[in-house]
């Protein structure tokens, strides 16, 4: 039997396949492979497009939507107007099994192999919460500053879609897990303070794969390892004026998920996936413009590129006299604009109720506790004690708190170090400029954060000079090799004898009259160029503290 699963379509619209009550066809398999078979019969389309020869397109052809027009409006205009954004964030948690079922939640598995009845839904299956993803959906709220209710109801989000075996979605409506969040990021004036409205806990569903296949022009399959998969969805207060603000946002949030090691919010593999919510009023205006939704953007700098372009599509549309439609709309990256997808003049009704099959949540104020007790320090507070602990900047300790286990190496390796600061130096200068070259993640660094904290030390020392410590780093790159084994291997050696550092100075001033006039008249300045002269005789290897100590006396005799 094979694993994927096949839908006939007109391809290139979700909205044909909600309105479609198709037939499904159900093989299950469990002692075998545990795999599931969906079916069903060829849709047909619910309109034709005109073509060229004057006739409608075949069956089975995309149907295409109205095209955004390009917006294009002046600084002035774009004034009158202030944007209001809201975010609508879901995170995969990282547990190891489902949510509801004891089915493995990975990714990347062969289609439709990590099912079982209860993620397909079948007659007489029942859900069983898993206590883990409860544990984790709490310490994100805690992390999220949210008040964690004792007690929430789980309920049934009924809708139809074809990766949706059992037609509802467990999720949580009227009594969430946690409400009334907030996160701090900064803006150009200052902190600014993003309300969280609610976080609640609900299943994935499935993937429709609609591209990728011979057939894909007429079918879409169907993938249900992700059905049943462990979600958040975090709900943002509509408190975001610009899309940077959206963008810090979401950075601060993806790094929090991170730190508590809830979700691995890897967007690529549909971890962590942001709708946007985003109206224009007339600054000073107190009603909210009609929004649109913008969905399955991939990437923060798109989100950020989505906003900027329906901002300015919506003030466009306004300046014109025309009004704006609620609507659903995806962005297109590859042409840097937003297209319809489906009105939403209609509020859908998903008939929430209370799931039957799932007694309320408690979440009793000692476990909360126990829970809160796990919680690790958070990226803002690690920063801000950082850069009193070790005399970093700003940046450096943004540089250094990317992810939770890169600071903790630069801790070690900081605590270990003579001179902190230079550790943090030699990261910016050093380590994250060829890390960019190469195209690596700081986890992929072939320098280990000891062999910074060993690079530091020697230069505190003065046994490698600022030439020599490059040349060591571009060693280490080249040969995929830490530091210490590069440095045992070369041991490059500094002059430090000063009477031959002397003799070097004496035979660059005899060779530089006009310099030395220079400097004997009150240009100082000119001391670094005798040091660069005999840097370049001695081969970098002169010691450069000890150098520019001799240079200035024999420059002032």
């Amino acid at each position: 039997m094979p694993h994927r699963t096949a839908l006939n379509h007109p391809r290139g619209t979700s909205v044909t396949r909600q309105k479609v009550q198709a037939k499904w066809l159900i093989f299950i398999n469990m002692p075998q492979s545990k795999t599931a078979l969906l079916e069903a019969p060829p849709i047909e389309p619910l309109a034709t497009v005109p073509t060229q020869g004057g006739g409608g397109t075949p069956p089975l052809a995309k149907l295409d939507f109205p095209m955004a027009t390009a917006a294009t409006i002046s600084p002035e205009v774009r004034a009158k107007y202030e944007p209001v954004i809201g975010l609508e964030v879901h995170v995969q948690l990282l547990t190891e099994t489902k949510a509801f079922c004891g089915c493995v939640n990975r990714f990347g598995s062969p289609p439709n192999t990590n099912v079982c009845p209860v993620c397909l839904g079948l007659p007489g299956a029942l859900p069983v919460l898993n206590k883990r993803a409860v544990e984790f959906a709490t310490l994100a709220s805690l992390a999220l500053n949210c008040q964690v209710r004792e007690h929430s109801i789980f309920a049934r989000k009924n809708y139809f879609y074809p990766d949706l075996p059992k037609g509802y979605q467990i999720s949580q409506f009227d009594k969430p897990l946690a409400e009334h969040g907030h996160i701090e990021i900064p803006t150009p004036t200052g902190p600014k303070r993003i309300g969280i409205t609610r976080l609640h806990m609900e299943e994935d569903a499935g993937k429709s794969l609609h591209d990728g296949f011979p057939d894909s022009a007429t079918r879409t399959y169907v993938d249900l390892n992700r059905c049943g998969t462990p979600l958040i969805e975090i709900v943002s207060e509509p408190d975001m004026r610009t899309p940077d603000e959206a963008y810090e946002y979401l950075t601060r949030l993806k790094e929090i998920m991170l730190y508590t090691g809830v979700s691995d919010c890897n967007m690529e593999e549909g971890s962590l996936r942001c709708d946007a919510n985003v109206s224009v009023r007339l600054r000073g205006a107190e009603k909210f413009g009609t929004k649109a939704e913008v969905k399955n953007v991939n990437s923060f700098r798109f989100i950020r590129a989505a906003l900027e372009y329906e901002i300015e599509r919506q003030i466009e549309i306004v300046e014109s006299g025309n009004r704006v439609v609620q609507e659903t709309r995806l962005y297109n990256a590859n042409e840097g604009r937003t297209y319809s997808m489906r009105s939403k003049e209609q509020a859908h009704d998903y008939r929430y109720f209370p799931e039957p099959d799932l007694p309320p949540l408690i979440v009793p104020d000692a476990w909360k506790s126990e829970i809160a007790a796990r919680m690790p320090e958070l990226p803002e507070a690690r920063r801000a004690r950082m850069i009193a602990e070790y005399g970093i900047t700003e940046q450096d300790a943004h540089t250094l708190t990317a992810t939770r286990a890169f600071a903790d190496q630069f801790e070690a390796a900081a605590r270990a170090a003579k001179n902190p600061r230079r550790v943090a130096n030699l990261v910016q200068s050093e380590l994250t400029m060829r890390l960019k070259a190469a195209g690596l993640e700081l986890d992929q660094s072939p320098v280990s954060m000891s062999g910074i904290a060993l690079a530091a030390d020697l230069a505190e020392d003065g046994k490698l000079s600022s030439k020599q410590l490059k040349q060591l780093f571009d060693l280490c790159f080249e040969r995929n090799e830490d530091f210490a084994t590069v440095y045992e291997r070369e041991k490059p050696q500094q002059i430090s004898d000063a009477s031959t550092l002397e003799k070097m100075i004496d035979d660059v001033i005899a060779a530089n009259p006009a310099q030395v006039e220079q400097y004997r008249k009150g240009k100082k300045t000119v001391a670094a160029f005798f040091v660069g002269q005999v840097m370049k005789a001695s081969k970098g290897q002169a010691n450069p503290a000890l150098l520019n100590e001799l240079v200035t006396k024999k420059l002032d005799n």
